[in-house]
């Protein structure tokens, strides 16, 4: 039960390690879309190289080490959305920045020490897809109920809007705030925990 993806004690609702990360990225789709593709990216990439080389990464400074690795993966991810659209790179600058760390900070690395380089890949690619769906998820309610837009990477300002809606209603508007976001996040999370009470049976028989 504890190892499962999603009804684990490391899952993202149930550690909440990224919580800074779900308030930032969540405020727009695009920015949602942007991070989950950079969670896969470094997650999986981190995964694929720290794997094989586990046993000649020294165990004095191990955790800077993955750091860094992290870190550097997600540097490539941000280099080559630069070339892609300069403006939007800049502004999730600050956002992707936070995904290494966070991957550090998940336990990802310990939970493959054991596993081969396929499963190790797999089990990174799973968690990384649980918290990019969660992270489209809040999104897909935070934009339309607190900007009344919804929108996609790209564009000349960084992303464009699909749709936009004028004068939306003020207490619909703190939802995009962050004081909004931990709101979500609250009522998210209490579901989340009242679900998994019913599932840990489950999960314990198996």
């Amino acid at each position: 039960m504890s190892q499962h993806v999603f009804w684990g004690s490391r899952s993202p609702l149930a550690s909440l390690c990224g919580g800074a990360l779900f308030i930032i990225a969540s405020a727009r789709l695009a920015y949602a879309l942007i991070a989950a593709a950079a969670l896969l990216w470094v997650y999986g990439l981190s995964a694929l190289t720290a794997r094989p080389c586990s046993r000649i990464i020294p165990g004095r400074g191990k955790s800077l080490i993955l750091i860094f690795l992290a870190s550097f993966m997600g540097g490539v991810y941000l280099l080559l959305l630069w070339f892609i659209s300069p403006l939007t790179a800049l502004e999730v600058f600050f956002l992707v920045s936070l995904i290494p760390l966070f991957c550090a900070g998940s336990g990802i690395f310990k939970r493959i020490e054991s596993l081969d380089t396929g499963e190790a890949l797999t089990r990174a690619l799973s968690e990384a897809a649980v918290f990019g769906g969660l992270l489209i998820l809040f999104a897909l309610i935070r934009e339309p109920l607190g900007f009344g837009s919804l929108s996609l990477p790209g564009g000349s300002l960084g992303i464009a809007l699909l749709f936009s809606f004028e004068g939306g209603f003020a207490p619909v508007r703190l939802i995009a705030s962050s004081a909004g976001a931990l709101l979500l996040l609250g009522y998210g999370v209490g579901l989340y925990r009242y679900f998994r009470k019913a599932n840990a049976p489950r999960e314990d028989e198996l």
